[in-house]
This record gives C-alpha cells, structure tokens and sequence, in this order.
C-alpha cells in the first residue's frame, strides 16, 4: 500500500503538465487567428508602362530589286566577210576604238586578181558592144538598099542588145570584185571596247566560222534588261500614272542599278521599252533601262538588280519591331480609350526599310505598342508611354 500511494503523484503532474501544453497551443492558435483577421489585402501590380505611337497616313515609296542583264548599246560580233588569211592585227584586246577605225587586215592579193580580170572582161564587153553597133551601122543602109535582106539586121541588133547586156555584167562584177576587196579591211562598225582576240595573224578565217574575230561593245549608254511577272506588271500598269504605257514610261520615275557587290551605280537610268509579249515559258515580260556609263565602269556581260520605286499615297507606316507574327498572319497591340490593349491582325501593303506598310486593319489616328509585346495579353491594361511617341515617329520616318 506504501507503494502505490508514493507513484500517484507522479501521475499527476504528468497530467497537469500535458493540459498546460494542450492550453498553451490553443492560445497561440487563437493569437494567430485573430491576427489574421485583422490583415489587410495584398496591393495590386501597377500596369506595365509601355512606349505607345499614334499612327498616321503618310506617302512613302517602297522598291524592289529585279535582276537585269546589262549590255552595251552596241554589242556585236566582228566576223570576216569574205575567207581568207589574216595578213594584220591593228588592235589589242579591251582597247577602245573609234567607229571606221581599221581592225584587221585580210590577204588582198586574190581579191585584187579578181578586180583586174573582172575589169579586162568590162573593157573585152565595153569593145564588144563597138563591134556589134559598127555591124548595125554596117547593115543599116544595105536593109535600106535593099542589097540584104531585113533579118541580118535585126540579128545584128541583137547581137548588140546582147552585147550591152555583157557590159552590165561585167560592170557588177567589177563592182563584186571591189567590195570583197574592201572586205579585206575590216573595221570598227562602231565606237567600243574591244573583247578577246581568238584569231591571230596568219589565221585562215571563214565567214561560215563558229567564232567570231572578236566582239565590239558601244557601252557609253547600257541597256539593263529585267524582266516582271504577270502580277507585278498588273501593279506596274495600276500604280503609275498615264493612259498609256508610253505614257507611264514617260511618267515613270529614274531607277537605281544595284551591281554584283550591292552598292549602288551613281547614276540613276530611265525605263525606256517594254516588250512586247510574255514570255510563253516564264510567263514574264521583258523591260530595258538605260543608264548613262560615260567612265565606262560598266561592261557588256555584267549582272545586276534594277531597283524600281513603287508609290503609296496615304499610306499607313509602322516599325516591323511593333508587330509580332504567329501561324503566318502578323498582328500589333493597339490601345483603346480605356488603354486597354486589343490584338488586331493586319494586312501588309510591303516594306520600307524597317518598317511596313499597312494595307488593312489600321486606321489613321490608332495607337500601338511599340515594344514589350511578348509580355502583353489580349485586353491587358496598360499605362501609355507619350515620350517616346515622336522618336517613334521619327524612327518610322526613316
């Protein structure tokens, strides 16, 4: 009995220890609570600060690149007339010449046998029609005697008709005989630049050879041929002004020549020809400039790109970095009253530099976002940035 009445105790104050734990964690729940009761709602993010532009009709002028092929005004081939032996080489290859200058110099020793024996058969003809005029004069007054009978004399005339006929023969092929004579001497049909010289002195040349003796290029003035789709020639025809296409050409404003290494030919060239027809296997057609080549820096054979200008009257300019593009349609944030922004789809017209051009889905006096779209969402608000409106103008403008 002394036992069991010594470890009550203990057991008590376990019990009295474990209902002080249980009391002090009630407390601070009920502290906790009641603090929470009393906090106040978290504040809201303020909208996000963006540069904002209001967009305006302008006239701009965009350009497009065709690629041409350049030739000089005259680019012709030179080839022998006549065959025979080169006997001399008077040019070098690339020089410059000058139209009637003496190129080359074909063997005229056979062509000059050829001249003296077609001028003795002109005077062996000239002597014939002598001959037969004395027999005509010879028979006339017999006829007339009647001492031989008619038809000598008609046979005598004719004699000398035929003989007369011998002498126009004779005189064209002297004439022949001059000009293949004349063929020996080959010069420049025109004022150019020399190519290569394949043939050299003592070459046996053919007019019937498969390559030329050289070429000649005029390129004071070159022609750079380009050439339009059935698409692009329908804008041509729409956008510039003329009832006609002579008309337009005239109209038509100077185009750039972009060379090989994308700089741009100083002078600027006109649009002067359109062909024709299409091409039946392209489905294009073909147009000509001309441009002006004074220092010659400019060479039959060279290649380039014709930059045409295409204008837009009050058109819609906006930077390409306020569009953002998905699934192959382009859209831009603009900014309603509420500064609320709304994802609107728009129609490119084409480009000007960094900038496009808006056909549809935009009106003059909208307001876009400029930047930080990969951050916005449809109906987001938003605290417009003014500021920056006319350095986005300015940016626009270039």
């Amino acid at each position: 009995m002394k036992h069991i009445y010594q470890a009550a105790p203990a057991f008590n104050g376990v019990k009295l220890f474990n209902e002080w734990i249980v009391l002090l964690i009630a407390t601070v729940v009920l502290f906790l609570s009641s603090c929470g009761g009393k906090s106040q709602p978290m504040a809201l993010a303020p909208p996000p600060s963006l540069p904002v532009s209001t967009v305006s009709a302008t006239n701009q002028e965009t350009f497009i690149d065709y690629p041409a092929a350049i030739q000089g005004t005259v680019d012709i081939e030179i080839r022998p007339q006549i065959s025979g032996t080169i006997e001399k080489i008077y040019v070098n290859e690339g020089q410059l010449v000058d139209k009637g200058q003496l190129l080359f110099q074909i063997s005229e020793l056979p062509f000059r046998a050829q001249l003296n024996n077609a001028s003795a058969a002109l005077q062996a003809a000239k002597a014939a029609v002598l001959n037969a005029q004395l027999e005509v004069d010879k028979l006339t007054p017999l006829v007339q005697a009647k001492v031989v009978s008619e038809f000598q004399l008609k046979t005598a005339k004719t004699a000398h008709q035929i003989a007369l006929a011998n002498v126009e023969q004779a005189k064209a092929n002297v004439n022949t005989a001059q000009i293949n004579l004349g063929y020996t001497k080959i010069k420049a049909p025109s004022s150019g630049y020399i190519g290569r010289l394949p043939k050299k002195q003592g070459s046996l040349v053919n007019p019937n050879d498969p390559e030329a003796l050289t070429q000649l290029s005029d390129v004071h003035e070159v022609y750079a041929y380009f050439s339009l789709a059935e698409t692009d020639f329908i804008k041509f025809n729409e956008n510039y002004e003329g009832k006609s296409l002579a008309d337009r050409l005239r109209h038509l404003p100077a185009v750039d020549l972009v060379l090989a290494d994308q700089s741009v030919y100083p002078i600027k060239g006109k649009v002067d020809m359109v062909n024709g027809q299409f091409d039946k296997n392209t489905g294009a057609i073909t147009l000509r400039a001309v441009f002006a080549n004074a220092k010659g820096l400019l060479r039959s054979g060279n290649t380039g790109k014709v930059r045409l200008g295409m204008p837009h009257d009050n058109t819609l300019l906006i930077p390409q970095s306020a569009t953002v593009e998905m699934q192959d349609k382009i859209f831009v944030y603009a900014v309603d009253k509420d500064n609320k922004v709304n994802k609107v789809a728009v129609e490119i017209d084409g480009k000007s530099g960094s900038n496009y051009l808006i056909k549809d889905g935009l009106k003059s006096g909208d307001q876009i976002v400029l930047s930080g779209l990969d951050r916005l969402q449809d109906g987001q608000l938003i605290q417009p940035d003014r500021k920056s409106q006319k350095v986005a103008q300015l940016i626009s403008k270039k």
